[in-house]
């Protein structure tokens, strides 16, 4: 077999090899499109096209690491198109904040949604920033969703917090800031705040044997997971899901993109 066709052919398993890797051109050429039966090769000269393929590799890794950014590329395309389904599907069920706590402008042309865990370091981090947002921009409006994913104590306290909220949600803001302050956040430390804030315990441990409460993070759970949100601190504002505590000039930025669509969300 000439080293010519050989090249041709590897030119085909390289192609071959990068569909398998998930890697697509939008191209078609007609050897490509063969049925399996024109593309039958000896023992032989398979040999010879697999040590082609494999010594153009070796001489031109880089085409690797090309295939591997295609593949992340648009596996990223992927995800941001299902979340923006997810966002306009749900809008209501995102933006809503009806189950959900909320700080600035109730009134405010953009909403910035925040899926927080009281023990996350990240989002203690993130919390001056979002503290400073509000302040700054007076048509910020934030929803706060409940999102307990750092083991039991952490369910525990946002158990408090949701059952607070219900009894006394006036003063939720006060006692959410103390809990984010609060070096671990569990059940004890949350009643201590909420009692300090003027709740009467027995009407509070009623509240928190509410179904609603765990059935309300299941349905956060559930919405974090179509969001492809894994962690905390994650925000959704207009049609962007955004992780991570990035700081107080880039929310600013995705609330000044959000506010030139023309809509709070989007």
């Amino acid at each position: 077999m000439s080293k010519t066709v050989a090249l041709g052919l590897a030119g085909v398993a390289i192609s071959a090899a990068m569909l398998g890797f998930g890697f697509y051109s939008g191209q078609r050429t007609a050897v490509a499109a063969a049925p399996p039966s024109e593309m039958a090769t000896s023992g032989g000269e398979r040999a010879q096209i697999e040590e082609v393929v494999r010594d153009y590799l070796l001489a031109n890794p880089e085409l690797m690491v090309e295939v591997q950014a295609a593949l992340e590329a648009k596996q990223a395309e992927k995800q941001r198109v299902a979340q923006q389904t997810t966002i306009s599907t749900q809008k209501d069920q995102i933006f809503s904040g009806r189950n959900d706590g909320w700080g600035g402008n109730p009134q405010g042309n953009v909403t910035l949604v925040e899926f927080f865990d009281y023990n996350c370091g990240y989002c203690k981090r993130a919390f001056p920033d979002m503290q400073a947002l509000v302040k700054d921009d007076p048509n910020v409006r934030v929803v706060y969703k409940e999102f307990p994913i750092l083991g039991p104590d952490s369910q525990k306290a946002h158990v408090v917090s949701t059952a607070f909220r219900a009894l006394m949600p006036e003063k939720w803001s006060e006692f959410h800031l103390a809990l984010m302050g609060a070096s671990r956040a569990t059940e004890e430390s949350a009643m201590r705040i909420a009692l300090s804030l003027g709740a009467d315990e027995a009407a509070l441990r009623k509240e928190m044997q509410n179904p609603q409460i765990v059935a309300g993070f299941e349905a956060t759970y559930d919405l974090a997971n179509k969001l492809a949100i894994t962690g905390t601190p994650s925000y959704v504002v207009g049609k962007e899901v955004v992780f991570g505590a990035l700081g107080k000039a880039v929310l600013e930025e995705k609330v000044a993109l959000a506010r030139g669509c023309g809509s709070e969300t989007c």
